[in-house]
């Protein structure tokens, strides 16, 4: 592991030359600089309705996302931000990502209560006058809807400069130019400032068992491992019914509505305020202690515990969330959400279907001689099928295999269905 100042990495992140360059890549060099323009809001509602309110703009030192694919083609998550040039219209970034705000819309208590929520979208730092647009995804069409649009001046003086917390980084994983591979952050959280070489090491390990699992076996020289040393007062997160309330960098919390394992942090704000001292196309949040739990939200945040015995496995399971967007296959787990998936809507995540369009998921994968549905009986156990249950659902939900890491912790890893999933988007970071 090495250390780097990262002011003095800038000279690491010049804009790869491809032979052959595509419209894309010239394009992102006219319309963009190579750092990001961080856009700080909250999303605030209940059940029924949500509004967008803008608090911030920042400027922050590293863009690390692609500069040849800068339009999201995959039409994932819940909500969807675009930035059109300001004179033309020109689509010039677009990409999808889901939200804590919106799992608690789906829970009882915002049927009778409003609440807000932080949430934090990052863009390449455009070079001309731009409109970013807000979209969120109706759950009883599955269509995108605009929410809320903002005109953004590059050059405003009120756009924030050099504020992001100060901390030190070590690279564990050094792949290449951050514009040409997925950077993964981990943040440091309930680790006290004489525990961040166990953080380190901690990091260390997940990278190892990540490199282990299929399809990120095919992926070791495409991705970058960082490690912001976030150092918190005290050891631990926040645990609510243990009477344990810790002062941390993140702060993050068991007890996501009211389900002991759900690990997250209302914190957004804070939390990318830390994940801005390195590059970062997923900021995962590495929570020191041996308890178990976790959470993932599609190009938001990820969480995991540290010294739990099924820790790696909750890890990978939970960056198949934040990474690719893919469902839960479980439906017999307690979860507070109430009807998840609308069953006359197809869901838009690539591991579950309620058949309304099935065609488009992973129909083709599937041998003629299966029945569908497929009985989830011995004999199917390593066929790709489609099996009812998932998505919190027992019925009227289905997924592509009997057992898979986004079912259970007993699987062995991911179906062959979560594993094309995740190369389509890994492939999108080149």
């Amino acid at each position: 592991m090495k250390h780097f100042h990262l002011k003095l990495l800038a000279s690491l992140f010049l804009l790869a030359t491809v032979s052959g360059s595509t419209l894309a890549q010239v394009e992102f060099e006219k319309w963009f600089e190579n750092k990001a323009l961080r856009i700080d809001y909250v999303l605030a509602g209940n059940a029924n309705s949500q509004q967008i309110f803008f608090k911030e703009l920042k400027a922050e030192p590293y863009w690390s996302g692609s500069h040849t694919n800068t339009v999201d083609k995959l039409n994932l998550g819940n909500y969807k931000v675009e930035v059109l040039d300001k004179a033309t219209q020109t689509l010039l970034f677009s990409y999808g990502f889901c939200t804590l705000f919106q799992e608690w819309q789906t829970v009882n208590e915002a049927t009778y209560q409003s609440k807000a929520f932080e949430q934090v979208t990052r863009i390449p730092f455009p070079k001309n006058l731009v409109d970013v647009i807000f979209y969120g995804r109706n759950k009883q069409t599955g269509q995108f809807e605009k929410l809320q649009s903002l005109e953004i001046n590059p050059d405003d003086i009120g756009i924030t400069k050099n504020q992001w917390a100060q901390h030190p980084v070590t690279q564990i994983v050094n792949s290449g130019s951050p514009n040409q591979k997925l950077d993964i952050t981990f943040i440091a959280e309930g680790y006290t400032i004489d525990q961040m070489d166990k953080f380190c090491k901690d990091v260390k390990k997940m990278a190892d068992y990540l490199f282990a699992q299929v399809p990120f076996t095919e992926f070791t020289n495409d991705i970058n491992i960082w490690a912001v040393e976030s150092p918190s007062e005290a050891s631990g997160p926040t645990n609510p019914r243990a009477n344990i309330w810790n002062r941390t960098a993140a702060g993050s919390s068991f007890n996501t509505f009211g389900i002991d394992r759900y690990l997250t942090s209302i914190k957004s704000f804070d939390i990318m305020d830390i994940a801005a001292n390195a590059p970062g196309d997923v900021v995962y949040i590495l929570v020191n202690t041996t308890d178990y739990g976790g959470g993932g939200i599609y190009n938001h945040y990820n969480v995991a515990t540290s010294d739990n015995p099924l820790a790696s496995i909750v890890f990978i399971h939970e960056l198949g969330h934040g990474l690719a967007g893919l469902g839960d296959e479980y439906y017999t787990s307690d979860v507070a959400y109430e009807n998840f998936y609308p069953l006359d809507v197809e869901p838009w995540e690539q591991n579950i279907t309620t058949m309304v369009n099935f065609k488009a998921k992973w129909a083709d994968m599937i041998e003629t001689k299966i029945p569908i549905p497929t009985p989830a009986k011995e004999a199917n156990k390593n066929t790709i099928g489609v099996y009812e249950g998932g998505g919190y659902m027992a019925k009227g939900v289905y997924r592509p295999y009997i057992d898979c890491r986004m079912k259970s912790n007993e699987a062995k890893g991911f179906c062959p269905v979560c594993q094309k999933a995740i190369r389509q988007v890994l492939e999108s970071y080149k």
